[in-house]
């Protein structure tokens, strides 16, 4: 079996930023450096501001589109902290969005991780080639991790040719006219052993972000303990709509964090391209973190313009790397995941957001898989059974790839399983932010090839091409599930 290596590398790049809110404690009890700052901007002279503006563009519109737009975003954010009965000009209003924004360098640490799926549109091609859609997991200023994208055609060889990149990136907007319902937060929340639904009584059926935060003023909460109060909270922080500039290049598009939740990074996102009646939404799993705990989250598109974050219940999301599969199986929903941080665990539900139950299909028995095992994306469905490429970790945290097979029809059963590492960091792939490291959160099957986008040591990404049939005959057969249990 061969596996080409591409020489195309993907690459981080520190000029790629975007506009973000300074926030100098709008969001703390102390915001006396707020108010200095809007006071200091509201004297400045109105005849000054004009030539302070043009200064601010000659250094940073060139660098953004849609400049003013972001300005004006950041300024309402600090609108209600100026003083009673103000009233500036537009002009006055731009430059107090500019004193509080900041430019952040989404790539300036690294740039991997990707996840690869067919593009929505595949108008416009040869026969044979397949437009996709690359996610990436980007880096920058305090390991903050944000998701990227980039586009491409793969043809009928597996030859991949990216789409150009332009110098622009820009942020996503967070909807902030989102109506929560109260009827779906009961029903996840019935898996909570600790969280007091009663909570959910002073809300209307269909309720704002803004009547929370109404509520709290109220202090109609102030009965219910912290558990249930921290909750709720996190509940309505975390699940959250966005939307991207659909006139710009998909290679622009950021989803920053845009909750409390993930205030830390939204990590290694796995998309898959689910089909049910016919009818495609692209899904990807994610790991939200907020400095101190982890939370496994959804993220829901069907035109990687407008994205969709929510939570996923239940005592199966506990850990990373999930990666959900294409379509349902016997009328569930099925995903494969890590629990314990070692084992490849697979679950099953009647509900996309909620996962009580996981079963251990595959433990670490390998002198290369010795650390732990994990999966690299969604299963991809073949004429033999779902083909999955893993992730192992040995000696010195060497991470390789590896591959298994699940049955069609009960996943839960491995058939197949390759004794090798399918793909081990080279001379040039082990060098970088997290050395001898290759990963990949998802990988897209056309005409006959396995197209593997991987990360080189978490620096940067590139490609593989495995013809799928000849993988499949180099996997050794699995004869009984006792032995599934012992040896990868």
């Amino acid at each position: 079996m061969k596996v080409n290596r591409s020489n195309i590398q993907i690459k981080a790049n520190p000029k790629r930023v975007i506009i973000n809110f300074l926030d100098l404690g709008l969001h703390t009890n102390n915001i006396t450096r707020v108010t200095r700052l809007i006071n200091s901007v509201l004297s400045i002279p109105e005849n000054e501001l004009l030539p302070l503006y043009e200064e601010i563009k000659k250094n940073f519109e060139f660098r953004h589109r849609n400049f003013e737009h972001y300005l004006k975003i950041n300024f309402k954010k600090i609108e209600p902290e100026l003083p009673s009965n103000t009233v500036i000009s537009e002009i006055r209003s731009l430059v107090v969005g500019a004193y509080f924004s900041k430019e952040y360098s989404i790539q300036s640490a690294a740039l991997f991780n990707p996840s690869m799926v067919a593009h929505p549109n595949q108008n416009g091609l040869e026969e044979g080639e397949k437009r996709f859609v690359l996610s990436l997991r980007s880096v920058g200023e305090g390991h903050i991790s944000s998701i990227e994208f980039r586009s491409g055609i793969v043809d009928k060889n597996g030859n991949i040719t990216l789409d150009k990149e332009t110098g622009f990136s820009s942020c996503s907007d967070k909807e902030l006219s989102k109506v929560y319902s109260k009827s779906n937060i009961l029903k996840n929340t019935i898996v909570l052993n600790e969280f007091d639904q009663s909570i959910m009584n002073a809300f209307e059926e269909s309720f704002t972000y803004d009547d929370y935060l109404e509520k709290v003023k109220m202090n109609k909460f102030s009965t219910f303990d912290g558990v249930t109060q921290a909750e709720l909270f996190h509940i309505l922080d975390t699940n959250y709509d966005v939307v991207t500039d659909g006139n710009a290049p998909i290679c622009e598009r950021v989803i920053f964090p845009n909750a409390l939740g993930e205030s830390m990074g939204m990590e290694d996102v796995r998309f898959v391209a689910f089909s049910e009646n016919g009818k495609t939404k692209y899904i990807g799993t994610y790991t939200a973190y907020n400095g101190h705990k982890i939370s496994p989250q959804l993220i829901l598109t069907e035109d990687f313009v407008h994205f969709n974050a929510r939570s996923m219940y239940g005592a199966a999301v506990s850990d990373k790397g999930m990666a959900l599969f294409s379509e349902k199986i016997d009328g569930k929903y099925v995903m494969v995941g890590r629990q314990g941080g070692e084992n490849i665990t697979i679950m099953y539900s009647d509900d996309l957001f909620i996962w009580n139950d996981y079963e251990v299909i595959m433990t670490p028995k390998s002198t290369w898989s010795y650390v732990q095992l994990g999966n690299c994306g969604s299963p991809i469905k073949t004429n033999e059974g779902w083909l999955v490429i893993t992730h192992a970790v040995g000696p010195l945290r060497k991470y390789v790839l590896g591959a298994i097979l699940l049955d069609l029809k009960n996943p839960s059963k491995v058939i197949k399983r390759l004794n090798k590492p399918l793909l081990s960091p080279n001379e040039e792939e082990r060098e970088g932010y997290v050395p001898n490291v290759v990963y990949s959160c998802g990988s897209m099957a056309h005409e006959g090839n396995l197209i593997l986008p991987y990360a080189m040591s978490d620096s940067a990404s590139t490609f593989a091409t495995i013809n799928i049939e000849e993988l499949l005959n180099e996997m050794d057969v699995y004869k009984s599930k006792s032995e599934i249990k012992h040896v990868i």
